[in-house]
C-alpha cells in the first residue's frame, strides 16, 4: 500500500510573519519530506487580542514571505470563515479536501503546546493530526514536564515519539518534539522594534519589511498582547 505524503500546517497571527516561522517550516518539511506546508493566518483568535495588522495585510505579508518556495502555500480559510478561529475546525476542513488517511502535521511552539488543554476540542484535534512541537530558546517542553497539566502530560506520554518517522505512517495521533535552529524571534519583538525605530532587518524577509514600511504598520502601539506563540489555537 502506497504511503501518502504528509501535509504540514503552520498557523499563527503572523503579525508579522518572520524568519522563525519560515525556518521551522523548512526544517520540518525536510525531516518529513513534505511537499506542502500550508501557512494559515488566524482570523479571529479565541485566546488573544485581535492582531494589529488587518486580515488582508497579514495575508499579503505571508504571500510575500513564502514567494519562491514551491512547498509553501498560503491558505486563507480562517480569514474568510466567520466566527472564532479554532484549529479543530481548520484541520477538519482541510482533511475533507485530502485523500483519506493522509498524514496531517500541525506545527506549534512549546508555549502554545503547554496551553493545549484550553483549546477547543483539543483531544479530538490530537486524533485528527500529528503535532510537532518546536523547541526554541527558553521554551522547552522536555524541561517543563512538571509544568504540564495532568491531562496534557498523560496525552504526551501516550503519544510522543522520539523521531518523526511514525508521523509518515498514520493520519494523526502522535506528538514529536523538534529542536529547531536557535532563532529567538517573536512577532512581539519585531513590533516593539518597529515602534521604537530599531531596524528588524534580517529577522524577517526583506519583502515583508518593505511592505510594513510602505503601509506604515506597527508605527504606533498595537493591539496585540505580545504573547510569543508560533501558533494560536
Amino acid at each position: 500500500m502506497a504511503i501518502l505524503t504528509p501535509v504540514g500546517i503552520l498557523g499563527g497571527t503572523f503579525d508579522p510573519i518572520h524568519n522563525g516561522h519560515l525556518r521551522l517550516a523548512e526544517e520540518v518539511a525536510g525531516l518529513l519530506d513534505l511537499t506542502q506546508i500550508r501557512f494559515i493566518p488566524t482570523g479571529t483568535p479565541p485566546h488573544r487580542a485581535q492582531p494589529a495588522a488587518s486580515n488582508a495585510q497579514r495575508a499579503e505579508m505571508v504571500r510575500l514571505a513564502i514567494a519562491g518556495n514551491p512547498r509553501f502555500v498560503m491558505d486563507d480559510r480562517e480569514l474568510v470563515r466567520a466566527g472564532q478561529s479554532y484549529s479543530f475546525d481548520t484541520v477538519t476542513e482541510l482533511r475533507a479536501t485530502l485523500p483519506p488517511k493522509t498524514p496531517v502535521v500541525l506545527m506549534m511552539g512549546a508555549d502554545a503546546f503547554l496551553s493545549l488543554p484550553g483549546w477547543h476540542r483539543w483531544r479530538e484535534l490530537l486524533e485528527l493530526c500529528h503535532i510537532v512541537v518546536a523547541q526554541r530558546p527558553g521554551y522547552g517542553v522536555t524541561s517543563w514536564e512538571s509544568a504540564l497539566a495532568p491531562e496534557l502530560w498523560e496525552a504526551f506520554a501516550n503519544r510522543s515519539v522520539v523521531n518523526m518517522s511514525p508521523l509518515r505512517r498514520s493520519p494523526g495521533g502522535r506528538i514529536a518534539i523538534h529542536t529547531m535552529t536557535a532563532l529567538d524571534i517573536s512577532a512581539s519583538l519585531l513590533r516593539s522594534q518597529l515602534r521604537s525605530g530599531v531596524s528588524p532587518r534580517y529577522l524577517l524577509p526583506d519583502a515583508v519589511l518593505d511592505y510594513i514600511h510602505q503601509n506604515g504598520l506597527y508605527a504606533s502601539r498595537d493591539a496585540g498582547n505580545g504573547a510569543p506563540a508560533l501558533l494560536t489555537p
